[in-house]
């Protein structure tokens, strides 16, 4: 069941990876677990770190993982996602609709 990334950034060479960072709603320790074992399970992702103390999760991605599937993904748990960066730079924390 491989996913093909369609939306890849244009200025990014193939076979570099990306870093996305995202400020987390999370209240406990299910909270940031949540995010843990769907990151976790993220098919391109190279590593991640979730913290309850800062609500945020970084992660480390491969080239062929968008910011959008990573977002729609933490989306999923039910936490609220208030602030997203791709690469450094801001992006928009609407979770894309299904097509």
């Amino acid at each position: 069941m491989a996913d093909v990334a369609t939306a890849a950034t244009p200025d990014v060479p193939t076979g570099q990876e990306h870093k996305y960072h995202f400020n987390i709603v999370m209240s406990c320790g299910g909270c940031s677990g949540a995010v843990d074992r769907v990151l976790k399970k993220l098919e391109g992702v190279k590593s991640y770190t979730v913290s309850l103390e800062t609500q945020t999760a970084t992660v480390i991605a491969e080239d062929s993982l968008p910011y959008e599937k990573v977002l729609k993904t933490i989306a999923k748990t039910g936490k609220k996602v208030t602030k997203g960066e791709a690469d450094g730079e801001e992006r928009s924390v609407e979770v894309p609709k299904d097509e």
